[in-house]
């Protein structure tokens, strides 16, 4: 008998691990859920590269790749390498023209360059970089959350996400976007689907959202 069903990688945004994704649960019946982790880029690695290495991680032909945040902007990458199905971007954006003007400001300034990424152990400025939020409420998940505390990785994820380069999106991508997203705002993006008060952390915090529509998403 084939496999009928449908298999869909899941990857985490910047610093994040993939507990980010324990609420999501789709119809075993239906889809089998895996799930990637970061590793520490190598030194002048680019972004396509190291979607090159993550792809070797995924195993299942013709997938579903979805991916949060930077992680929205690696499966797209991924997407170049390998044939999928489809791409499914979570709080993220599909081309560099929608990214918010301070980070367009950062690419030509350098000025995320200056950013105190030595303190990646804070855990509530990760969370600031990594979530566009304070945490000081839930400071003990976020730390689960947050697990790469790396100071290269962190520096290089911010210098891939100001330079990224795509100028269109691919044709077989979902995107979905919190209407009251603060990293990447929601004024500056066309043609996605809007969790109405969503947040740039709604993947953990509207994880019912997701399970009641993603099947829907997944299938269409």
């Amino acid at each position: 008998m084939p496999d009928i069903k449908t298999h869909i990688y899941l990857m985490p945004g910047m610093a994040a691990n993939p507990s980010i994704f324990e609420a999501i649960h789709l119809p075993e019946d239906k889809f089998v859920i895996h799930t990637l982790e970061w590793f520490l880029p190598e030194r002048g690695m680019s972004l396509y590269e190291y979607a090159e290495r993550m792809c070797e991680k995924v195993k299942e032909p013709n997938p579903v790749l979805l991916g949060v945040s930077f992680g929205g902007m690696l499966v797209q990458e991924m997407a170049k390498i390998i044939q999928v199905k489809k791409v499914i971007a979570v709080s993220s954006v599909k081309s560099k023209h929608e990214l918010p003007k301070r980070m367009i400001f950062a690419k030509y300034t350098k000025v995320h360059k200056l950013l105190p990424t030595s303190l990646v152990n804070n855990v509530e400025l990760l969370a600031k970089y990594a979530f566009g939020e304070s945490v000081t409420k839930r400071l003990h998940l976020y730390e689960k959350y947050l697990s790469i505390r790396d100071k290269y990785y962190i520096d290089w994820s911010i210098d891939q996400i100001v330079n990224w380069q795509q100028e269109a999106p691919p044709s077989n991508i979902v995107h979905i976007q919190g209407e009251r997203d603060a990293v990447f705002p929601l004024v500056n993006i066309k043609d996605c689907i809007v969790v109405k008060n969503g947040t740039h952390t709604m993947i953990i915090h509207r994880a019912r959202w997701f399970n009641e529509h993603l099947p829907t998403i997944i299938l269409e």
